[in-house]
């Protein structure tokens, strides 16, 4: 098993869904999350906090968490990247990572089961 978390502009946050659910998937995490790359965010002015000057560089997100058989994380890459890409600095990011194991907490089912 894999988990995928799958950091995206929040206007591709319907089209993510629809991917996973074309798969099958079995369920998700969605998070709103701010946070920056290698675009270093953007400014919307400048603050005074208790006389420091600050700037906003943090750019809204949309964090998806995701667990899937391996065989699934070629194939939602794939059509994540071609669905979601505009070839613009922002697009977001993919990590996968291992998953040990998974319990149904209502059954105790483990494993691929649990997902």
């Amino acid at each position: 098993m894999k988990e995928l978390v799958i950091i995206i502009r929040p206007e591709k946050l319907e089209t993510v869904k629809e991917i996973l659910d074309d798969v099958h998937c079995g369920g998700m995490t969605i998070s709103s999350v701010m946070g920056c790359g290698t675009q270093k965010g953007f400014s919307e002015g400048v603050n005074e906090i208790k006389g420091f000057k600050t700037t906003i560089n943090l750019l809204p997100k949309i964090r998806v968490e995701v667990v899937v058989h391996d065989k699934l994380v070629d194939e939602l890459i794939a059509e994540i990247r071609d669905k979601v890409a505009t070839g613009r600095v922002g697009d977001g990011k993919i990590f996968i990572r291992n998953i040990e194991d998974a319990v149904r907490i209502r059954t105790g089912d483990r494993g691929q089961k649990a997902i």
